[in-house]
């Protein structure tokens, strides 16, 4: 479900969980939709739309920001304000959507974004272990999947062959001599 569905004005998740850092852990962050008023203080995440037009306020503000990547939408549209934000988080709006593990990969590899890389959106279990090797290392799972379960997902498999954001190396260049 895309959040501009269900973000009318500001949402504070009341405790709402997350995975950041393969450990489950209450999440701080605040979706300002793009006609909320913008808080005095608190860590708040934004439309790309809203970060381009509001940019000096939002930075001038008491807490972090964080910016909303749609799937459609590619790191460069936020590449001058990269520095300054403290999270970016890349919306998987289904299953069969592949293109935020390319965003994912980009802002780790290209544009060595070192935030917090959030996964939202349609985020479940089976796709966790694929998105932290991306660059991934927090997940808004799907409402109503467990947080415990998804946790096992980093352990499934002991070895990767090809090499990704989370080790550049490929698997010939692992091996102990």
């Amino acid at each position: 479900m895309p959040i501009a569905d269900w973000v009318p004005h500001l949402l504070r998740k009341p405790c709402m969980r997350i995975i950041k850092d393969q450990k489950i852990v209450e999440d701080t962050w605040v979706y300002l939709a793009d006609d909320a008023e913008l808080p005095a203080s608190g860590d708040v995440i934004v439309s790309t739309q809203r970060l381009h037009r509001d940019s000096a306020a939002l930075f001038a503000r008491s807490g972090a920001v964080g910016v909303r990547l749609k799937s459609d939408e590619l790191p460069d549209v936020i590449g001058p304000d990269l520095a300054r934000l403290a999270l970016v988080a890349v919306d998987f709006p289904k299953f069969g959507d592949g293109r935020g593990y390319t965003t994912g990969r980009l802002l780790r590899e290209r544009y060595n974004f070192k935030g917090e890389l959030r996964a939202i959106g349609n985020v479940l279990r089976d796709q966790i272990f694929y998105m932290h090797r991306c660059g991934f290392n927090a997940f808004e799972l799907t409402p109503g999947k467990s947080l415990e379960s998804a946790l096992e997902a980093f352990g499934e498999f002991s070895v990767s062959y090809q090499a990704a954001a989370d080790d550049p190396r490929p698997l010939y260049r692992r091996r102990a001599i």
